[in-house]
């Protein structure tokens, strides 16, 4: 869920030393491919070109760092950002590898300290001036900059789903950094597993029988945070023959009241759990307490009778996490009887 922060801190990046790589491994291609020639791709509307498979990229949030990870790329990783949970066993050996250059958000100054020589994002507003500077002042010093597509979806094909998006940022990372070959398996394998996960919908109850289901992504200050329709979770329920109790709100993850949540009767919710984050209502439990407190919500059918899930909360935003998410939600349909 994405918090504007303002830094107040001016771009003067001056990036006398970037493209000269000290990274372990620098120099080495992921896929054990030769040098490639410059290619260019096209993110968030802009084309992004690199005359050689970057060396020392700076990756500016979690989502970016470990689809890099995946990619076997983190030797030529220069610095990664804004930690929001703990990074996946599977992960852990290679993240290790990356200098960690600012906890929470990056600014200027510390990715300028990082010397990149490619800054990668999964959203467009980490590129602000009070951030890690635009993307035509990254530009201007020679620094190509890539946007997820998930987080500009009308600067890409129409119809293509949440997922889709994702899938072409593999493919196009791939493309940048000479590792087609190990992009192009994960998105075939992961475009498999989404279609496993919506091999039940067709016997999921259609029309207005088909299940509704709340996400309840965070409890801030006793306020829940649900997701709308332009999040990865209404495209999961479309997946799983579901639908998004907050369909007509047009944003992510907007908060709401909880008397709204129980005013849409979802048949059942699914709880991001963010334990990991730390911070007040995150956990699955509080969010669980909250829910069979609440003089109103605690009276929902789905709340009485357990029909709650518990996802991981960083893998309902687009990450290459997110279609374990998809299977889980999946899986817990069948088990509430959803499938028949």
């Amino acid at each position: 869920m994405r918090h504007p922060a303002r830094l107040g801190i001016a771009l003067t990046l001056a990036l006398a030393t970037a493209g000269c790589s000290t990274a372990a491994g620098g120099g080495s291609r992921a896929d054990g491919e030769p040098a490639a020639d410059a290619v260019s791709v096209t993110s968030c509307g802009r084309q992004v070109s690199v005359a050689a498979p970057p060396q020392r990229t700076v990756a500016l949030d979690q989502a970016s760092t470990e689809i890099l990870l995946e990619l076997g790329l983190q030797g030529r990783m220069a610095g990664t950002a804004n930690l929001k949970t703990k990074i996946p066993a599977q992960y852990e050996a290679a993240y290790a590898k990356v200098p960690v250059i600012a906890p929470k958000i990056a600014t200027s100054e510390q990715l300028r300290a990082a010397t990149p020589d490619f800054v990668i994002a999964g959203s467009a507003d980490l590129y602000t001036k009070d951030r890690a500077g635009t993307r035509e002042e990254l530009d201007a010093l020679k620094v190509p900059t890539f946007v997820s597509a998930v987080d500009c979806p009308r600067q890409n094909p129409a119809g293509a789903t949440p997922f889709d998006l994702l899938f072409s940022d593999y493919e196009n990372l791939g493309t940048l950094f000479g590792a087609r070959e190990r992009a192009d398996k994960l998105a075939a394998d992961q475009r498999a597993a989404v279609a496993k996960a919506g091999e039940n919908a067709g016997k999921v109850p259609r029309g207005a029988d088909r299940p509704t289901v709340v996400y309840l992504y965070s409890v801030f200050n006793g306020m829940p945070y649900v997701a709308g329709k332009s999040g990865l979770p209404s495209e999961m329920s479309r997946i799983v023959g579901a639908q998004n109790a907050f369909d007509d709100v047009d944003e992510d993850w907007p908060e709401v009241t909880w008397e709204e949540v129980a005013k849409r009767e979802p048949d059942f919710l699914v709880i991001g759990d963010l334990s990991e984050r730390g911070r007040p209502g995150d956990s699955a439990a509080e969010k669980r307490a909250e829910l069979a407190r609440h003089p109103v919500v605690s009276k929902l059918a789905a709340v009485r009778d357990g029909r709650i899930l518990e996802v991981p909360g960083i893998e309902l935003d687009p990450s290459v996490r997110s279609v374990h998410a998809l299977g889980l939600l999946a899986n817990g349909m069948k088990d509430l009887g959803y499938v028949r």
